[in-house]
């Protein structure tokens, strides 16, 4: 392929969704060359919404899924630093089958790069040829966006996350569990590997230093800071994997597009993993370009700038909102004010006993 409609600079899952997604439209894709194995497991897992499995759903992929690769959520139990302070979610109130699906990270890459073997107007290349539009989804450490006129606003937490496999004695029940607390953020989210029922995936927030010091002990000493950190959770959780931690920040590019290229995923935004919505959010930046392609006029070349400064508009204010939804989220939970602790643990209590504000809030993560 000497030159491409569309040349996509990246490798992860929203690299993937997009060069398949271009595919079904027919325009020439051009995708950088697939990522080298690595010996490390991959303990990630995400936390798909309604939108994103439709989209991958679409993309010919989530069905070829591993059955233990996908857990659905059924129900969410939400907790603060007090006793009382609760928040709970059913997928039964909200008349869907799963609040959100628990994926694999490692079975969906596998899965993307069999996918794309299979499209037959995508290649992939070392080095991107010439490409009527360039998009970059390398991530946040996106090394081509430093050669754009692009301002990288980035505002680190001073928290890591730590990432691992759990196994508990209890069955997990197809439910998620959060412990909101100052100054730390801890989620369990069901699993079925490497045990099928009784396994969680661990995203666990904490402050820098916390992080560095919970990272360097035994996993005896780690599974005792856990058992204390999730009081009323499942019991006697037990590492299953490696851990891994990086460093969390909120991050945005301005602007996301210009003539002939355009941003997605996280090398066009960066938002805190408490409310898992990450890749949900890449995803939708695929689904809407996906879209702004497919409607674009006759006389339109696929990189034209008003094309894209259309789906830059439209993809604003989602974008803009979960940003600050999360950034709220982590401030509010992150001081440990007497006066700050009340208000969000008594709000907290209030909401659950709104049902019509409950049902509004799982309607707007479900469809991201």
């Amino acid at each position: 392929m000497k030159t491409a409609d569309v040349a996509i600079h990246g490798r992860g899952a929203v690299a993937c969704c997009l060069a398949l997604a271009l595919n079904q439209q027919g325009l020439r894709v051009a995708l950088s060359a697939a990522p080298r194995e690595t010996a490390l497991a991959d303990v990630r897992a995400y936390a798909l919404n309604l939108s994103s499995r439709r989209l991958l759903r679409e993309l010919k992929v989530w069905d070829t899924l591993p059955g233990d690769a996908v857990t659905p959520v059924h129900d969410m139990d939400v907790r603060g630093d007090r006793a009382g302070a609760h928040l709970g979610f059913s997928s039964w109130t909200q008349c869907v089958d799963a609040l959100a699906w628990i994926v694999d990270a490692g079975a969906l890459e596998t899965a993307l790069q069999q996918a794309l073997q299979y499209a037959p107007h995508v290649q992939r290349h070392e080095v991107l040829p010439p490409a009527a539009l360039r998009v970059y989804a390398e991530g946040k450490d996106s090394t081509s966006r430093a050669a754009l006129p692009v301002q990288w606003q980035r505002h680190a937490y001073g928290h890591s996350a730590i990432a691992a496999r759990l196994e508990s004695a209890d069955p997990h029940g197809n439910v998620a569990h959060q412990w909101f607390r100052a100054p730390d953020v801890l989620a369990l989210l069901p699993f079925d590997r490497p045990v099928a029922g009784r396994s969680f995936a661990l995203v666990w927030s904490l402050p820098q230093a916390e992080a560095d010091r919970l990272s360097r002990l035994d996993a005896a000493s780690f599974e005792a800071e856990l058992a204390q950190a999730c009081v009323g959770g499942p019991r006697d959780l037990k590492l299953a994997s490696e851990r891994a931690a990086w460093p969390l920040a909120l991050a945005s590019a301005t602007p996301v597009c210009g003539p002939g290229w355009v941003l997605i995923g996280d090398a066009a935004h960066v938002v805190h993993p408490l409310a898992g919505q990450g890749l949900n959010l890449g995803l939708g930046d695929v689904r809407l370009l996906t879209d702004t392609l497919r409607q674009r006029e006759p006389w339109r070349a696929p990189g034209d700038e008003r094309l894209l400064r259309r789906y830059a508009r439209a993809r604003a204010w989602p974008v803009w909102a979960m940003s600050r939804l999360t950034d709220a989220l982590v401030h509010g939970f992150a001081s440990d004010g007497r006066w700050q602790r009340e208000l969000r643990n008594r709000g907290m209590g209030l909401v659950d006993r709104a049902p019509a504000i409950k049902r509004w809030l799982a309607a707007q993560a479900l469809e991201g």
